[in-house]
């Protein structure tokens, strides 16, 4: 039996914390609602993609990551953010193998 070992998480860093981590459908109880939860790494590539405007080279490196990966965390939130809104589920921010800085 062949063992393979992933290769561990490289440690992401980001510069958003944010105040608001939930957001949900108006009108709907909290208890009928599916979550899903998008990591603070997931928030960071959208911040630096789509609201600061970086291309995905500049946006890696200020997060310390490869080009690759960030293009990964970016599909990712994306996809999350779009189920949210168009199934009508709750969305939850945290978690991710994060450091804050600056």
């Amino acid at each position: 039996m062949v063992n393979y070992m992933s290769r561990p998480c490289r440690c992401r860093k980001i510069r958003c914390s944010p105040d608001t981590t939930y957001f949900k459908p108006r009108g709907i109880p909290l208890d009928m609602l599916e979550e899903i939860n998008l990591t603070l790494d997931e928030l960071e590539a959208i911040r630096l993609a789509n609201f600061e405007g970086l291309y995905q080279e500049e946006a890696a490196k200020k997060m310390d990551i490869s080009r690759q990966t960030f293009g990964n965390i970016i599909n990712t939130a994306h996809k999350k953010i779009a189920d949210a809104l168009l199934n009508g589920k709750a969305l939850k921010i945290s978690g991710g193998i994060v450091k804050r800085v600056g």
